[in-house]
């Protein structure tokens, strides 16, 4: 397998997801931009780790590195943990918005007011 063929998607789906998060004024189109992002980083982190592997192949394996005398799927365990991650994420961000959206009736990432109005008056 070559390996530059997942780099390049993965690359191109991050730059993706960075053009969303900068361009999109909507806060659910950014969140999943970000997601985006995150899924471009997981087949990056499995590519690497298989790219590895087949890199290694006729190497010896060290004992204490590797108690059951197999190496993990480390980049799978990378993945698992930016899934967990992006689905905490989605939980928070999803119920943000939502209460956003209950008090001003718009979710533009633009009209978000990042300070009180009293704050602004003393100003």
């Amino acid at each position: 397998m070559h390996a530059v063929i997942p780099y390049v998607t993965g690359a191109l789906l991050f730059g993706l997801g960075v053009y969303g998060v900068l361009r999109r004024r909507n806060a659910i189109l950014v969140l999943m931009a970000v997601e985006l992002m995150l899924n471009a980083v997981n087949l990056i982190f499995v590519t690497a780790d298989a790219a590895v592997r087949a890199s290694l192949v006729g190497v010896q394996i060290e004992s204490w590195a590797y108690p059951n005398g197999r190496p993990g799927h480390s980049g799978g365990v990378f993945a698992l943990f930016v899934i967990v991650l992006a689905a905490a994420e989605v939980g928070v961000g999803l119920a943000i918005v939502l209460q956003y959206y209950r008090m001003r009736r718009a979710v533009h990432v633009d009209e978000v007011a990042l300070h009180h109005e009293d704050e602004q008056v003393s100003r």
